[in-house]
């Protein structure tokens, strides 16, 4: 027992410095206050993305329920698919999951739905698989008592709401309302990594303007907007520290009054 709460105070210690190193400056006491009991209680860790943090409210990630499922012995999970409430024509799946938390034990059910208008166009095609990883993180919620809402279980999913999407579309991007191969918008695109990466959306803009060679970002051509969000997302993926202090290098600098 006393190991126990030794490796939980550990990994709140190790998920607070890395939730400041994530998000500076944007955790206040009542998100440490939750952080602590998600660490304690659960043993989420952020560095592992059990955690994600948006908009100021924790999220937990459905990688982090299934590992939480493994630590807890979970017997199993069903999921079937809703046939009634289907239409694959329309891209309307729903799913119903069913967990077990031990072998005969009574299952804990939850059900997810998906369909374009509730998903983001990262994900147009795949809305099968999103009900079915939402009806799973709902089971897997109810059966632990997580009160937390899950990423996948947001209706952007993994793109950006509110202000970073407004100051993205501030930027008027080239030809931004999509493209005619059906990939995603280049403001969507966008959106994804500045909110998937926690990234300043302001700065981004700056460092595309000077990536693309360009006064203001909107001056840029779409060929050039494209190979920056390539070049964003590689940078992001592979070495985020350094992308926010290449990011930094492009803050303006504040105004020292005399």
């Amino acid at each position: 027992m006393a190991q126990t709460r030794s490796k939980a105070r550990q990994r709140l210690r190790v998920n607070l410095r890395m939730a400041e190193r994530l998000w500076p400056h944007q955790i206040e006491k009542a998100q440490v206050k939750s952080l602590e009991a998600l660490s304690v209680r659960y043993l989420f860790s952020v560095e592992l993305g059990d955690l994600l943090f948006l908009d100021g409210k924790w999220y937990v990630t459905h990688a982090g329920l299934l590992r939480l499922a493994q630590r807890r012995h979970c017997a199993g999970i069903r999921v079937q698919q809703v046939r009634e409430f289907c239409d694959p024509g329309a891209g309307r799946w729903v799913f119903k999951a069913t967990l077990y938390k031990r072998p005969g034990s009574p299952g804990f059910v939850g059900f997810g739905d998906a369909d374009p208008s509730n998903t983001s166009p990262l994900v147009r095609g795949a809305e099968m698989r999103v009900a079915e990883t939402r009806a799973v993180n709902r089971a897997l919620r109810k059966a632990y008592g997580i009160g937390l809402c899950s990423v996948e279980e947001l209706g952007w999913l993994t793109g950006a709401p509110g202000s970073t999407k407004e100051a993205i579309r501030s930027a008027n991007l080239p030809h931004s309302n999509g493209s005619n191969n059906g990939q995603p918008k280049l403001r969507d695109r966008l959106c994804v990594l500045i909110r998937q990466y926690n990234l300043d959306p302001t700065l981004v803009k700056a460092y595309a303007a000077d990536f693309c060679g360009t006064p203001t970002l909107r001056e840029a051509n779409r060929e050039m907007v494209e190979s920056f969000v390539a070049q964003l997302a590689t940078a992001a993926r592979e070495n985020r520290d350094a992308l926010i202090c290449k990011l930094n290098s492009y803050a303006q600098p504040a105004e020292v009054n005399s």
